[in-house]
């Protein structure tokens, strides 16, 4: 039998208890090969898959629950750390605020399948007052969903996934290294799209305190409030003369702006 798969029938239910919950924390070590590898080993009865389908739930809601109470009691700064660690910054706030302004409490069955929204949704509960009981109901049947899709997969191929680990064993380094590289290769790709974002951007950007001189010396500005509808009911404060508008209505509708002024635009 596969190492991996031996290390895992070891350890038992202990490594994938820790390792989804690690990952649902936020930390880069992806669950989904331990979790797989649990269905399979579930499939040929070295583990059993209820128990499997138990941990992984407990393990993945855990970890939900602290994100929870952080946006609870740190509100949407605890939102926008995430989204500054994210490889797309510019619009992780937006793009998942989107889908639960929508969605609300249902978005959380769905959340660990969409990327980014797994670990931003729990703390967007928090920052807007879900109950405690009602985001546990649907957290919990999300992270079952997810954890059983994921266990049953690894359950109906079980035979294929070890036959898969045993020539992904021999091809030994060369299969890491690959790996890698092409992880560190997206990585890269995404860091310097965004530094050329930033660079091309940044001739037009001001900054506060630059504002506020204009303002004290009564400059004539248009100043656009662009944050999403969620981020101003937590945070309601806006700059002084600010008029709001949606992001989209902004692309759609932008006669609305004089062209005779200058347009200062801010967001999240």
């Amino acid at each position: 039998m596969h190492s991996t798969l031996a290390f895992l029938i070891k350890h038992g239910y202990v490594v994938l208890l820790a390792w989804v919950f690690a990952e649902q924390l936020g930390m880069p070590i992806p669950s989904l090969p331990v979790v797989l590898a649990a269905g399979a080993l579930a499939g040929t009865g070295h583990l059993s898959f209820w128990a499997s389908l138990f941990f992984v739930a407990i393990a993945a809601l855990s970890a939900d629950s602290i994100w929870y109470v952080l946006g609870r009691t740190r509100g949407i700064r605890i939102l926008q750390f995430l989204c500054k660690i994210s490889l797309e910054p510019d619009s992780c706030v937006r793009r998942t605020e989107g889908i639960f302004a929508k969605q609300g409490a249902r978005s959380l069955l769905a959340a660990k399948f969409i990327p980014g929204l797994s670990t931003v949704a729990p703390p967007l509960a928090g920052i807007f007052h879900m109950r405690a009981r009602k985001f546990l109901l649907y957290d919990g049947l999300g992270s079952m969903v997810w954890g059983g899709s994921i266990l049953g997969t690894g359950y109906i191929f079980s035979s294929e996934i070890e036959r898969i680990a045993e020539r992904a064993a021999r091809l030994g380094g060369s299969l890491a290294v690959l790996i890698i590289a092409a992880l560190a290769g997206y990585i890269a790709w995404k860091f310097f799209a965004r530094q050329k974002f930033l660079r091309d951007l940044r001739i037009a950007r001001i900054t506060p305190e630059e504002l506020k001189k204009e303002i004290d010396a009564g400059v004539e500005l248009v100043i656009v409030d662009l944050r999403h509808s969620m981020d101003f009911e937590a945070d309601p404060e806006t700059i002084p003369g600010a008029f709001r508008m949606d992001a989209k209505e902004l692309e759609e509708k932008n006669d609305r702006l004089p062209r005779d002024r200058e347009v200062i635009l801010y967001c999240t």
